[in-house]
């Protein structure tokens, strides 16, 4: 059996051939806290993984008891690092000492928990890609200062803010008056939500949670917007799935299998 350091290198090195075959309007990729599958989420690790295959990710934004923005998807710090305690009650210095690779295997040991600016400055060495990168926000009131990092870093172009920007206007008011050239989304979970998501003035993309047809994707391209699929119908190992809304015209797909959507893509042709 394949160590995962070695099975990590292994799928770098072939999607890297894979990725000058496949051309055209293919979505982009977003990886779900990154390559999940094989390398613990939401660490440098993991994302310079996606970067060097030329694909983007997701990833969480926390603040933690001293004021600082990090990493991490939980509420906690149990579940991805060797100590235990809510984000919000730890301070950096705290939460920096904790391990957060070894839980996935041991050849990830001492993998840190990364601060936004440190994943903000990791995105800007590949900002000469086409990718795209997810910005989850978990906690409330951190929309202006992850925009002035992202400004920071020259990456704002590179970045889609979800999270709770999908579900509330005041976050999306709260991107645009940080930047006007923050991209935000608005959801449509199903059909009947979707004249909402594609009418809301403060949103650059519909993010959709269902397989929409081509002509609603068409609509969106017309109002000179852009569309984001997520949800159950694409984070699994779903190549039909893919294959549809693909052909629909999606912009970008964010899914919890990159590497399967990328082979899936390539075997369309």
């Amino acid at each position: 059996m394949l160590r995962p350091c070695r099975l990590l290198m292994m799928t770098v090195l072939l999607c890297l051939t894979l990725f000058h075959c496949v051309t055209g309007a293919e979505p982009l990729i977003v990886a779900h806290r990154g390559l999940l599958k094989v390398a613990p989420e939401n660490t440098l690790a993991n994302f310079r993984a996606c970067l060097e295959l030329r694909l983007g990710f997701e990833f969480d934004v926390q603040r933690t008891r001293d004021g600082h923005l990090i990493c991490l998807h939980d509420t906690t710090v149990n579940r991805t690092t060797d100590g235990t305690g809510k984000v919000a009650d730890l301070t950096l210095a705290e939460i920096q000492k904790l391990d957060a690779g070894s839980w996935f295997d041991s050849q990830f040991t001492g993998e840190r928990v990364p601060t936004i600016d440190e994943v903000l400055e990791l995105v800007s060495r590949y900002r000469q890609h086409e990718i795209l990168v997810a910005v989850d926000f978990k906690d409330a009131d951190v929309e202006q200062d992850v925009v002035r990092l992202a400004e920071k870093h020259a990456v704002l172009s590179k970045l889609i803010f979800i999270g709770r920007t999908i579900q509330e206007s005041e976050v999306r008011d709260n991107l645009k008056a940080a930047s006007p050239k923050a991209e935000t989304a608005a959801v449509a979970n199903n059909a009947g939500e979707f004249k909402d998501a594609l009418g809301a003035g403060n949103a650059d993309w519909v993010y959709l949670r269902y397989l929409a047809p081509a002509s609603e994707i068409q609509q969106v391209h017309q109002a000179g917007k852009r569309t984001f699929i997520a949800g159950p119908t694409v984070s699994g190992d779903l190549p039909a799935n893919w294959r549809r809304i693909t052909a629909a015209g999606v912009d970008a797909i964010l899914t919890d299998y990159p590497l399967q959507l990328r082979l899936a893509l390539k075997q369309q042709q």
